[in-house]
């Protein structure tokens, strides 16, 4: 294999410059991206509020199944990104090219897949969610378009990581940013039928979404292509194919498990709320959107340590690892509690941009109020996961989720529902973050002592 050696590419900055100054260099280009990345829900979710408590419903029964083909493309993207990151701490960048070129092909081909299952199974889907005769024919609508545009919005989950691992934060988060733009542009003419539009009500979000997305991912194929070349046209034998994609899985595989545990989780909290009514369900969904917000900065610095950590690996640099685990942790403390205390002063304010259903503005809030304290070591959680990734062990972050969500999340939710209803849901939830964020700490710092360089990972 040629391996290419540059000891001055931005790559190589990740392995010599100072811990905290490399994590702020990478974080801050991010940060507006993962602004971007969470405001599409949000205006979505802001302008489809104005047409009523139904139509909100029915987005917050489309947010866990959206969220599968997301995290799918995510768990991908975090075995490319992990993969490719190796490789250029190696600095051996044909490698690279080669891992980013097959990954985003396997993401295009399970894409389509699962967008066809998806399309063909929306009755059955949303019907054992909760759908009414009310919200189902509003979900229908919503669907059908977005899975039509699905590949659109998976590529760039892919494709952000590649692009931080090659360096490139800055255009990671200007490709996202686009796409938000546009999609807040798109919104007002496809919801309502501004300027001659047809006025689609929710279909049109879902419209806005896919077009904005398709722009965005133009772009990013193109940074690929021409300015990193990490997305190479050449005709590979197909044994060098599921060579790439079986190195892929194994980290791709559990990194998906572990994200689709979160769906998983959404899915069955909103059949859960859907007992306590429909605005309870709107509420629901509201908050998740308002809560993503508390998310942007820490998931700035989140996005960036599996890179990190793994070009660091394949450097040999587990003290720089160590450091990087150290400051993450107090950084998302420190983050958590400052945000806990504005939201818990500010919730009647958020919620009230959503909605004006008083019933749904009184659940909002003491749905703010009370998780968000455990916003912190939710984070901790989120960045021991990250951690483990960086570091090959996969399985590992997927156990760490399985304890959070499968262990805590849903058995506590489902005791808070019985003993205190809608508040012991949000009380469930608050216990399960802190204690899932106190075992991912001790677990990772345990790993990090016994640590080895991993191996190279070729064709």
């Amino acid at each position: 294999m040629n391996v290419q050696h540059d000891a001055t590419s931005p790559s190589s900055a990740l392995v010599r410059k100072n811990v905290p100054r490399t994590l702020v260099d990478m974080a801050l280009p991010m940060l507006a991206g993962t602004f971007a990345m969470n405001a599409y829900n949000l205006t979505d979710t802001w302008f489809v509020s104005q047409l009523g408590t139904p139509q909100l419903a029915a987005m917050a029964f489309t947010f866990p199944v959206v969220m599968i083909l997301t995290f799918v493309a995510g768990g991908i993207g975090t075995g490319v990104t992990t993969l490719v990151s190796h490789a250029l701490g190696r600095r051996d960048r044909d490698d690279a090219a080669r891992l980013a070129t097959h990954g985003i092909t396997l993401a295009v081909t399970v894409s389509v897949g699962i967008s066809i299952a998806g399309y063909l199974a929306i009755k059955p889907v949303f019907t054992w969610l909760g759908a009414d005769s009310q919200t189902f024919p509003l979900v229908n609508d919503y669907m059908r378009i977005w899975y039509f545009g699905a590949l659109t919005m998976a590529l760039p989950m892919l494709g952000n990581g590649i692009l931080i691992s090659a360096g490139d934060s800055k255009n990671a988060s200007r490709f996202m940013i686009l796409g938000t733009l546009l999609n807040a542009l798109l919104d007002p003419f496809l919801i309502f039928g501004l300027f001659g539009c047809p006025a689609m009500g929710i279909a049109g979000a879902a419209l806005a979404t896919v077009i904005a997305q398709a722009v965005s991912t133009a772009w990013l194929l193109f940074l690929l292509y021409g300015k990193h070349r990490l997305l190479v046209l050449k005709k590979w034998k197909p044994g060098c194919y599921l060579s790439s994609f079986r190195n892929i899985l194994k980290f791709a595989v559990p990194s998906i498990l572990s994200m689709l545990l979160m769906p998983l989780s959404a899915t069955v909290i909103t059949r859960l709320m859907s007992t306590f009514g429909t605005e309870a369900v709107a509420a629901a969904g509201v908050a998740g959107r308002i809560e993503m917000f508390a998310f942007v900065i820490p998931m700035a610095l989140g996005i960036s340590l599996t890179p990190f950590v793994s070009q660091n690996y394949g450097a040999g640099r587990i003290d720089r690892i160590r450091e990087a685990k150290t400051v993450s942790t107090r950084f998302a403390v420190l983050y958590g509690g400052a945000v806990a205390l504005i939201f818990f002063l500010c919730a009647p304010l958020l919620a009230s941009v959503f909605s004006s259903d008083p019933k749904v503005l009184q659940i909002v809030v003491l749905h703010i109020r009370t998780v968000s304290f455990g916003y912190g070591m939710m984070e901790v959680h989120r960045y021991c996961g990250f951690v483990f990734t960086g570091l090959h062990r996969p399985l590992t972050s997927t156990l760490l989720n399985v304890v959070r969500i499968v262990l805590l999340l849903i058995p506590l939710s489902y005791l808070g529902a019985f003993l205190w209803n809608v508040m012991g849901v949000f009380v469930g939830r608050l216990v399960a973050d802190l204690v899932a964020g106190a075992a991912g700490l001790v677990w990772v710092s345990h790993a990090l002592n016994s640590v080895r360089p991993a191996p190279e990972s070729g064709p």
